[in-house]
């Protein structure tokens, strides 16, 4: 990996080497790191991978089983940003007013007025994304693409920056509706999230023995503000990738749709994604460049929900995230 770096490096001009300064960003993804750390044991994947889409200004999709700080990761999260934040639980009786909002008839002036909902905020957490039926899920799909809701025929803009957080849970399928692949499509990343580690647990256990994590939420602090958010993620649009790299990301979308094993293969959606998001991991790595490191980082968590492994093949026990990795190792790395 260091040397497909260096090796990296040295195709770029000098100029290019000085063009951005990713110094400032840096500083302030590690106090959030720094912040979130002061609740959250390991869980250095996830975090990482939403800063990554914080960056990119794209959703995420958290999907893990019951109890790994999948709700809590993404409120600290919010919490160290100075934007608005909304917390929405999503239930079998939510209907989609409940999020977007309604119309109000206002008897003092005798017009209907629109009192806006909890999806009007620049940080939404849905918990629980699939146990609200179809009609429900539908209602964001809107506002997560265009990031604007229409209502009444007129058209409500979302505030900027704008990011959607949902979890679900992987086990209990019982009372749960499965999102459609339209809606999939729209989260730049689904991050799995695991069990923590041996030494993670014993560290866990620990601090909830000595009582140190009854009041550190309370002490996550606000690193980041609104604006500093859009200037990153300008910054991070204008980390450069060379034209063999912009081939290599095409190759892997293609290769998902002659694949064999898979009887849904990404979209055009995806090369956009897989490419926003390498730049991300670029940023975040402190370089203004892409590396093929960082396309291959970002293809799991880019690709594992817009591909559909055909049926015989999930029988046989064959994952999504393993065919990405026999597609990314298959094809010639560029140099």
């Amino acid at each position: 990996m260091e040397n497909m770096e260096n090796l990296n490096q040295e195709n770029i001009s000098p100029e290019f080497h000085s063009r951005l300064d990713m110094a400032e960003l840096q500083q302030s993804l590690e106090a959030v790191k720094a912040e979130i750390g002061k609740v959250i044991i390991g869980q250095e994947v996830m975090i990482e991978h939403l800063l990554a889409a914080l960056l990119s200004n794209g959703h995420v999709l958290i999907e893990g089983v019951p109890g790994v700080a999948k709700t809590i990761t993404a409120k600290l999260l919010a919490k160290t940003i100075d934007v608005d934040f909304s917390r929405i639980q999503f239930t079998p009786d939510l209907m989609p007013s409940d999020i977007l909002g309604t119309s109000i008839f206002n008897v003092k002036n005798s017009e209907f007025e629109f009192k806006k909902g909890p999806v009007f905020s620049s940080f939404i957490l849905i918990d629980e994304i699939n146990r609200s039926p179809a009609k429900t899920q539908s209602a964001l799909f809107e506002v997560m693409e265009e990031r604007q809701i229409t209502m009444d025929g007129k058209q409500y803009e979302m505030q900027e920056p704008f990011l959607v957080v949902a979890t679900q849970n992987p086990i209990e399928h019982e009372g749960t509706y499965r999102l459609p692949e339209a809606q999939l499509d729209r989260f730049l990343f689904k991050i799995n999230v695991g069990y923590p580690n041996l030494a993670q647990e014993v560290q866990i256990i620990k601090n909830q023995h000595q009582n140190k994590l009854e009041d550190k939420t309370d002490a996550v602090q606000k690193v980041m503000t609104g604006v500093q958010l859009k200037n990153y993620q300008h910054l991070v649009r204008n980390v450069q990738v060379e034209p063999q790299l912009l081939e290599y990301v095409a190759k892997i979308i293609v290769n998902t749709r002659e694949n064999q094993f898979l009887y849904l293969g990404a979209s055009p959606r995806a090369s956009l994604a897989l490419l926003t998001a390498s730049k991300a991991f670029a940023a975040i790595r402190g370089r203004d460049f892409v590396t093929p490191e960082d396309i291959k980082e970002a293809s799991y968590a880019v690709l594992r929900h817009r591909i559909m492994v055909s049926p015989e093949r999930e029988m046989e026990g064959l994952t999504a995230d393993e065919i990405i990795r026999q597609i990314v190792d298959a094809i010639e790395i560029p140099r």
